[in-house]
């Protein structure tokens, strides 16, 4: 089966934002057959986000696209000793380019209480963060797909947890549900969901 490549543009994408909680359902599969990835629909049930990492899982160099294949972040894993830390770009990595955001694992001791956390620093110069809060913690359970994305002055601004029917009968493990906060760039928080999840090895 042939793969399907993203298409790179050098423009910069549109990065969407509003003033209401956003609804998403984060699917631990590839649109592709016999693919490693994930998608991403919104609360409508439309595919608005896409991981394709074809027939390798836990990648170290992934794109974060839109249902065409349009690049919005290039992900790529770095191993500095023994911790594990995840740089994003916008667009398509260019060489030498400053990263958009760094995500650092701060703790591989799991309790039951704090679970994992990881650092997330956001480019100063960037302007959408520069004048508000670089600085976010992805904090939650070794043993639960359920995490949050916690802002440096407190403010969750994203929460992950196993969806559940309208019944309220809990879907697979691999079928999550996302909030994300008013006013917050839906790229970043996706980007940070994704790297969460190629350092869990669910991606």
């Amino acid at each position: 089966m042939a793969k399907i490549h993203p298409h790179l543009l050098s423009s910069s994408p549109s990065f969407t934002s509003t003033k209401e909680t956003e609804k998403f359902t984060v699917w631990m599969k590839s649109l592709v057959l016999s693919s490693n990835g994930c998608t991403i629909y919104d609360a409508s049930g439309k595919i608005v986000y896409r991981i394709d990492n074809y027939d390798t899982k836990c990648s170290s160099h992934v794109f974060l696209m839109d249902l065409k294949g349009k690049v919005l972040s290039t992900l790529i894993r770095k191993k500095l000793r023994v911790n594990e830390h995840w740089y994003g770009y916008k667009d398509e990595r260019v060489k030498n380019e400053r990263p958009w955001f760094k995500v650092k694992k701060i703790s591989k001791i799991f309790d039951k209480k704090e679970g994992f956390s990881c650092q997330v620093m956001v480019n100063e110069g960037d302007e959408d963060y520069s004048q508000a809060f670089s600085c976010f913690k992805i904090q939650g359970c070794s043993q639960k797909s359920e995490f949050k994305i916690i802002r440096g002055d407190g403010l969750v601004v994203a929460q992950v947890k196993r969806k559940q029917s309208r019944d309220g009968i809990m879907l697979g493990d691999d079928v999550l549900s996302l909030e994300v906060a008013p006013n917050m760039d839906n790229s970043f928080i996706i980007s940070l969901v994704v790297v969460h999840g190629l350092m869990s090895h669910k991606i």
